[in-house]
C-alpha cells in the first residue's frame, strides 16, 4: 500500500505549485478516494502532447486510487478560455464544440483507464443556469478583482478590448468545482486565477475548498514557447508513429530532459540514470530515441514505435525514404493544382499559407527534387513522393 509520503512524492513530480499542500496532506489522511477534476475546453479537434501533462498527472492519481473526473467544457467552450490571450476570441458554435468533444473522448483513453474515468460535461449544469443564476454568480466578484488577472490587466492597460462574456469564464470554471464537489483540480500555470476561483466559490457554497495543483506548460518543438497548434510547434497524439518519433528527435537535448520529467512514465530514478549515462559520454541522441519510442508506443504500439525508429534511422542516417508512407489520392482537375494547394490537400501542412512558407524555405520536394515556385501546377495521371520538411512524406496519386 502506498504511504502518504510516497503519494506526495508522486504528486509533486513535475508540479509547479500545490495550493495548499498542508490541506492536501489532510485530505490524503482521510483515507478515501479524492475527487480529482481537470477541465478541457474542446476548442480544437485534437489533443497534443501539451495536454498529456495534465493527463499523465491524472493517470498517476488514478493509479493511487483516486476518482478521476475528466470534464469536457462543452458549455464554457462556447465562451472560450481567455487565459493568456491578448485579444477576444470569437465563441465557438455548439456544433463545433460537440464535434470536438467527441474527438476528445476517443483520445483521452490513450492515457487514462476508461474503466476508472468519469467523463463529465459542464453543459449538464451550465444549461440549467437561468439569467438570475448568472447575475448572482457575476455579483460574487468585482471588475477590479477580475482585472487583477494578468492577461486581463495587460489588455486593459494596453487598450485591447475585453468582452463582458470573458469575465464569466473564470466564474463558470469555479462554479464547475462547486457542482462537481472536487477535492483537487489540476491545471496549467496559466490557469492559476481560474483554479483559485473554484476554491473561493466552494467556500461560499459551504464546501471544503479544493486543492489546486498547477503544472508547467510543456514547451513545444522549439523549446521556447508553450506547445500550441496555432504556433505549429506541437505533436498531436493522433499523429502517426513516424511523425511522433521524428518530431521528438527534432527537439533540443535540454528540452528532452524536461519532456522526460513531464510526459514520460519513467521514474525520476530511471531518468537520472539516463542523465548519468549522457554525462559519462553517451550520445544524447540515443536517449532521445528512448523518449521517441516511448511516446510513439503509448499512442500506437511498441511494434509501430520500433518501426518508426528504424524508418528514422534509414531516412536520416542512410538517406532513404521511409517505408509505409501514407498513400493519398487527390483530384487535381483538368487544369492541375498549384503545389501549395496540393500540400494542404494532403494535410502535410495545416494551411495553404503554411505550404507557401515551406516552399519559400526550400523545404518541399517532389520525387526528391526541390520545388520553390508556389505556382507549379501538378498535373493528373501520375503518382509522386511528396516531402515537406524533414519528416513529412506522402505517396500521392494525382487524379
Amino acid at each position: 500500500m502506498t504511504t502518504i509520503d510516497e503519494a506526495l512524492s508522486i504528486i509533486r513530480r513535475g508540479t509547479e505549485e500545490i495550493l495548499i499542500e498542508e490541506e492536501l496532506v489532510a485530505k490524503l489522511k482521510e483515507g478515501r478516494p479524492l475527487r480529482v477534476k481537470a477541465g478541457f475546453d474542446p476548442t480544437a479537434p485534437d489533443l497534443h502532447l501539451g495536454h498529456t501533462v495534465l493527463l499523465n498527472k491524472m493517470r498517476q492519481l488514478q493509479e493511487l486510487g483516486h476518482e478521476i473526473m475528466f470534464l469536457i467544457g462543452d458549455f464554457t467552450g462556447m465562451i472560450g478560455d481567455p487565459s493568456g490571450k491578448n485579444e477576444t476570441r470569437p465563441p465557438l458554435t455548439r456544433e463545433q464544440v460537440q464535434e470536438n468533444a467527441l474527438t476528445y473522448q476517443k483520445q483521452v483513453f490513450k492515457v487514462l483507464d476508461p474503466e476508472k474515468t468519469r467523463i463529465m460535461f459542464n453543459s449538464e449544469w451550465g444549461n440549467k443556469l437561468s439569467a438570475v443564476d448568472l447575475i448572482r454568480l457575476a455579483a460574487s466578484h468585482t471588475v477590479a478583482r477580475m482585472l487583477e488577472r494578468d492577461d486581463f490587466h495587460k489588455r486593459f492597460t494596453s487598450g485591447q478590448p475585453i468582452a463582458i462574456h470573458e469575465f464569466l469564464y473564470p466564474l463558470l470554471q469555479g462554479y464547475d468545482s462547486v457542482e462537481m464537489q472536487s477535492d483537487i483540480e489540476l491545471g496549467g500555470t496559466d490557469q492559476k486565477f481560474n483554479l483559485l476561483m473554484g476554491r473561493e466559490l466552494q467556500k461560499e457554497a459551504g464546501q471544503k475548498p479544493q486543492i489546486v495543483i498547477m503544472l508547467p506548460l510543456l514547451p513545444g518543438l522549439d523549446g521556447v514557447k508553450k506547445m500550441s497548434k496555432s504556433l505549429g510547434n506541437y505533436i498531436g497524439i493522433d499523429e502517426t508513429a513516424d511523425q511522433i518519433f521524428g518530431k521528438v528527435m527534432s527537439i533540443s537535448d535540454e528540452t528532452m530532459w524536461l519532456w522526460f520529467e513531464l510526459i514520460s512514465f519513467r521514474t525520476m530514478e530511471e531518468i537520472q540514470a539516463l542523465r548519468d549515462q549522457v554525462n559519462n559520454g553517451m550520445n544524447p541522441r540515443d536517449i532521445k530515441f528512448l523518449l521517441g519510442e516511448e511516446l510513439a508506443a503509448r499512442f500506437h504500439s511498441s511494434e509501430a514505435a520500433g518501426s518508426a525508429r528504424e524508418n528514422f534511422i534509414a531516412q536520416f542516417q542512410k538517406g532513404q525514404i521511409p517505408e509505409g508512407l501514407p498513400e493519398i489520392k487527390v483530384s487535381v482537375g483538368a487544369g492541375g493544382m498549384p503545389i501549395a494547394n496540393l500540400i494542404k490537400a494532403t494535410k502535410l501542412t495545416e494551411s495553404t499559407s503554411d505550404a507557401v512558407r515551406m516552399l519559400e524555405q526550400g523545404a518541399v520536394r517532389v520525387d526528391g527534387e526541390r520545388i520553390l515556385d508556389r505556382n507549379v501546377q501538378m498535373k493528373s495521371g501520375k503518382t509522386i513522393i511528396l516531402q515537406v520538411g524533414k519528416r513529412r512524406f506522402a505517396k500521392v496519386t494525382l487524379e
